[in-house]
C-alpha cells in the first residue's frame, strides 16, 4: 500500500507544483483548494478551470482588437455577397436582353424578307392571296370567313357545319383542319379593334412571324439553361438562321400548322429543361411547371400531329428517369401534364379519337401503372439492374397491349392513315423532317461548344496535366464560341444583308386571270374540279365550291383527290366524265404544268405515279413498258375531237390553265 501510494503522491505533488505557477492557481485559492494537495478529481477540475480561463483570455484579446480592423473585415464580408448579386443580375439582364432581341430581330428579318420576295405591300388583295398555296390557302380562307361572319359564334357554327366548301359533303372544318389558330387570330383581330389600323392579311402573317421570334427566343433560353452561358444562345440563333431552309418551313407555307405549333413546343422544351434542372428555387420551379402545362396543351391544340412529337419526348423522359438522370417525381409530374392535355384536347377537339389511340396515351398509362416497380432500382446492385430490365420490358409490353386494345374498341377509321401520312409525306428520315430536329441539333451543338462541364470532361479523358482543367475549360468555353461567332458573322452576315436588299419578283398573271374569270363569268353555284392545290387557291380567292381539298386527315377527301387526279392519267373521256359528275362538278381545270411536267427523275411525277397505280406501266429488269388503248386525258381533251368534245367544252384558256365546262347533256358527234 505504501509503495503504490508513493508514486501517486509524487505525481500529484509534481502536478501541483507545475500548476502552482499557472493561471489556475488563483482560481483554486478563491475556492479554498490548496495548490499542492488534492486527488484525481481535483486535478480534472483544475484542468477544466484552466481551459475556461484561456478561452476567457482569448475572448478578451479579441474584444481588444482595434475597431478599424474589425470594420475592414466586416466590409470585406459584406461586399462579397453584393458583388455576386450584382454579377448574377448583370448576367441575367444581358442574357434576357439578348434572347428577346434575337427573337425580335428574327421576326423583323422574316417580315422584311417576305416583303422583298413578294412585293407584298404593293400588291392588290387578289395578288396577295395567290401567294398562299395548297393547304395554306384553305387555312387563310377560313380566317377570312370568320372575319366576314356577323358574329364570332355564327362564324364558328358555319365552320363546324360547313357545306359550302366541298361538294356533296358537310365537314367540321375546325376539327378536320385544326383551325384553332384561325379562331384565335380572328378573335384577337376583332377584339383589338384592328379593322381601321391594319389589314387582316398583315395581322395574320404578323402573328406567325411573331411566333417564329418566340421560337428563336425559346431555343436561345434552352441552350442558355443547359450550358449556363448566354453565348450558347447566341450561337444557337446564328446557326438557326444560317440553316433556315432546314430549320423552318416559313418560306413555303406561312399558315401551315407547324409554323403555329412548333414555337409552343420550343417554349415547352425550354420550360421542361428548366423544370428538370436540379437545385432550382421554388419560385422558378413553379413558373417552369405552369409554363410546361400551358405550352404542352397549346401545342397539342395547334397541330394534329403534336402527340407523336410528345410521344418521342415521353420516351426520352422515360429513359432519363430509368437511368437516374432525372428526378423521378418531376418526370411523373410531366406524365400527368401529358394526361391532362390529352383529356382536355380530346374534349375541345370534338372528341378526337386520334388522341385516344395515340401511342402517347398508351405509353403514359403504362408508365403510371408500372410506377410501383421503380423501387430500389437506382442502388447499383445486381437485383436493381435486373428489376430495371424487367421494368423496361413491362412498360413496353403494357404500352403495346393498351394501344392494341384501344384501337380495337375506339372507332378510329378516319385516323388510320395518319401514320402512313407521316411515313410518306413527312418521311421517317432523306430530308423531309429536318425542320423538326435541325433546330435542336443547332441548340445541342451550341451547348457542346459553350458548356464548361463538357470541356472539363473532355480534358479528364485526355488526362491533361499541363494546365489546370477547370481554368482551361472556362477559357475555351468562352473563346471557342466567340471565335465561331465572329467567323459566322464575317461569312454569312453579308449574305443575309444581300438577301434582304435584293428585290425579288413574284409574277403570276395566269393565275390572276383565271381567278378574275371565275369571279366574273362562272355561276355562283358552280363546282370546280382540278388538282387539290389549285382548288385551295380557288376557294380562297373566289369563294366558289370545289370538289376536293388538299387535306390528309379524311379518307373520303383522300379518295376524291386520287380520283380527280385521273384527269392526268391514260383514261377514257367517259371514265373521267363519270368520276367528275359523281362529285357534281360543273367545271374542270387542266394545269399545263402538271400535264407537261418534266421532272429530273422519271417515275416521281404525278402522271408517272398514276400510270403505275393504274397498271399502265410495267417495269421489268430496269425497262418500262407502257400500254393503254387511251391517250393521256389532259393531252387528248385539248385536241377538241370526239368523244372528248361530247363530254367537255372548253370555255377559257391561257398559257397555264385550260377550263372546260362539263356538259350536262351529251351530244355525240362523229
Amino acid at each position: 500500500m505504501r509503495e503504490s501510494s508513493r508514486p501517486r503522491g509524487r505525481r500529484e505533488a509534481g502536478g501541483g507544483g507545475r500548476r502552482a505557477g499557472g493561471a489556475a492557481s488563483p482560481r483554486r485559492e478563491r475556492r479554498g483548494v490548496p495548490a499542492a494537495g488534492g486527488g484525481r478529481g481535483s486535478a480534472m477540475e483544475e484542468g477544466a478551470a484552466d481551459l475556461r480561463q484561456r478561452k476567457k483570455q482569448n475572448c478578451t484579446e479579441s474584444n481588444k482588437m482595434a475597431p478599424e480592423e474589425r470594420n475592414k473585415e466586416n466590409s470585406k464580408l459584406g461586399r462579397w455577397p453584393k458583388y455576386m448579386l450584382i454579377q448574377r443580375f448583370a448576367k441575367l439582364f444581358f442574357g434576357c436582353l439578348a434572347a428577346v432581341t434575337s427573337g425580335m430581330m428574327y421576326a423583323v428579318y422574316l417580315s422584311t424578307y417576305h416583303e422583298r420576295k413578294f412585293w407584298f405591300s404593293s400588291r392588290q388583295e387578289l395578288e396577295r392571296e395567290i401567294t398562299f398555296q395548297g393547304d395554306s390557302a384553305i387555312y387563310y380562307s377560313f380566317y377570312k370567313e370568320l372575319l366576314k361572319a356577323p358574329t364570332f359564334e355564327r362564324g364558328v357554327h358555319e365552320l363546324t357545319h360547313n357545306n359550302k366548301t366541298v361538294s356533296l359533303k358537310t365537314i367540321n372544318a375546325v376539327q378536320q383542319m385544326t383551325l384553332y389558330p384561325e379562331l384565335i387570330a380572328s378573335v384577337l383581330y376583332q377584339a383589338a379593334g384592328s379593322e381601321e389600323i391594319i389589314e387582316p392579311v398583315y395581322f395574320y402573317i404578323g402573328i406567325v412571324f411573331g411566333l417564329q421570334g418566340i421560337y428563336v427566343t425559346a431555343l436561345f433560353v434552352t441552350s442558355w439553361v443547359m450550358s449556363g452561358t448566354w453565348l450558347a444562345g447566341m450561337l444557337t440563333v446564328a446557326w438557326f438562321i444560317i440553316n433556315r431552309t432546314d430549320t423552318t418551313r416559313i418560306d413555303y407555307s406561312i399558315p401551315s400548322r407547324e409554323n403555329w405549333a412548333l414555337p409552343y413546343f420550343a417554349c415547352q422544351v425550354a420550360a421542361l429543361t428548366g423544370y428538370l434542372k436540379k437545385n432550382l428555387n421554388c419560385s422558378a420551379e413553379k413558373f417552369c411547371y405552369l409554363l410546361v402545362n400551358a405550352s404542352t396543351f397549346t401545342f397539342m391544340m395547334m397541330w394534329e400531329y403534336s402527340h407523336y412529337l410528345l410521344f418521342v419526348q415521353a420516351v426520352s423522359l422515360f429513359l432519363l428517369d430509368n437511368f437516374a438522370l432525372a428526378q423521378t417525381e418531376k418526370v411523373h409530374e410531366v406524365y400527368k401534364i401529358y394526361l391532362f392535355s390529352l383529356f382536355l384536347g380530346y374534349l375541345l377537339q370534338f372528341e378526337n379519337s386520334a388522341l385516344l389511340v395515340s401511342p402517347l396515351l398508351s405509353l403514359v398509362a403504362a408508365l403510371m401503372i408500372s410506377k410501383c416497380l421503380q423501387m430500389n432500382m437506382k442502388k447499383g446492385t445486381f437485383m436493381s439492374r435486373l428489376l430495371k430490365i424487367m421494368y423496361i420490358y413491362l412498360v413496353l409490353t403494357i404500352t403495346v397491349t393498351l394501344n392494341f386494345l384501344l384501337k380495337m374498341f375506339v372507332p378510329h377509321k378516319e385516323n388510320e392513315h395518319l401514320v402512313k401520312f407521316i411515313e410518306v409525306k413527312l418521311g421517317l428520315n432523306t430530308n423531309k423532317m429536318k425542320y423538326l430536329w435541325t433546330p435542336y441539333v443547332c441548340m445541342l451543338a451550341a451547348f457542346g461548344v459553350c458548356s464548361p462541364e463538357l470541356w472539363m470532361t473532355l480534358f479528364k479523358w485526355f488526362r491533361l496535366k499541363a494546365v489546370h482543367p477547370i481554368l482551361l475549360a472556362l477559357i475555351l468555353s468562352m473563346a471557342v464560341p466567340t471565335i465561331i461567332g465572329f467567323s459566322l458573322w464575317k461569312e454569312f452576315f453579308p449574305r443575309i444583308m444581300t438577301e434582304l436588299s435584293e428585290l425579288q419578283e413574284f409574277y403570276d398573271p395566269d393565275t390572276v386571270e383565271l381567278m378574275t374569270w371565275i369571279k366574273r363569268q362562272a355561276p355562283v353555284a358552280a363546282v370546280f374540279a382540278g388538282s387539290p392545290q389549285l382548288m385551295g387557291v380557288i376557294k380562297l380567292c373566289t369563294g366558289w365550291m370545289v370538289s376536293s381539298l388538299p387535306l390528309y386527315n379524311d379518307d373520303d377527301l383522300l379518295k376524291r383527290n386520287e380520283n380527280i387526279y385521273q384527269i392526268y392519267s391514260k383514261r377514257s373521256a367517259e371514265d373521267i366524265y363519270k368520276i367528275l359528275t359523281s362529285y357534281k362538278a360543273n367545271f374542270l381545270i387542266i394545269e399545263d404544268s402538271i400535264c407537261n411536267e418534266v421532272g429530273p427523275v422519271r417515275g416521281c411525277r404525278v402522271k408517272d405515279l398514276l400510270d403505275i397505280a393504274n397498271g399502265h406501266v410495267v417495269c421489268e429488269e430496269g425497262d418500262s413498258y407502257a400500254y393503254s388503248k387511251y391517250g393521256r386525258f389532259c393531252h387528248e381533251v385539248k385536241m377538241n375531237y370526239s368523244p372528248y368534245v361530247n363530254y367537255f367544252t372548253r370555255v377559257y384558256w391561257n398559257r397555264s390553265y385550260f377550263v372546260y365546262r362539263i356538259n350536262t347533256v351529251i351530244s355525240f358527234q362523229s
